[in-house]
């Protein structure tokens, strides 16, 4: 896993602007048309749905991540699968939201600061975000 250059912060939040763009207006959109309103439990689900799966289906991508030529590896090198990505997106989730948010914010420090740019979610599912090799 040593033999790949991880991601950093920037290149990292930019994936996850692009997502919100690219997933989260639509959604946004289709959530006002069916109820009324643009942040429901529908678009809650999907977005989950869509950090949960697409990485499993797309090989460690999201839209965002492939644009930014990065993605999601498991540290000892097997395909990712459902249960990486679940602690991955459901436990870190959890773990950010019962910090009220600080969890996030030490895991940005983390990857801006740390070498091997790891954050709380990526320690808990033995994963880390790395460069591609595409650009």
């Amino acid at each position: 896993m040593d033999n790949h250059m991880r991601a950093g912060f920037w290149r990292r939040l930019g994936a996850a602007i692009l997502d919100g763009l690219i997933i989260g207006i639509p959604l946004a959109i289709i959530s006002s048309i069916l109820f009324g309103k643009a942040d429901s439990a529908f678009s809650n689900i999907v977005s989950f749905l869509y950090s949960l799966l697409i990485p499993i289906i797309w090989n460690g991508y999201t839209i965002g991540k492939k644009i930014c030529s990065i993605q999601i590896k498991r540290l000892d090198g097997m395909p990712i699968g459902i249960g990486t990505m679940l602690l991955r997106q459901l436990v870190g989730g959890l773990i950010y939201a019962v910090t009220f948010g600080i969890g996030a914010v030490v895991s940005a420090f983390m990857v801006g600061l740390r070498e091997d740019k790891r954050a709380i979610h990526d320690f808990i599912a033995g994963t880390v975000v790395v460069h591609d090799g595409s650009e």
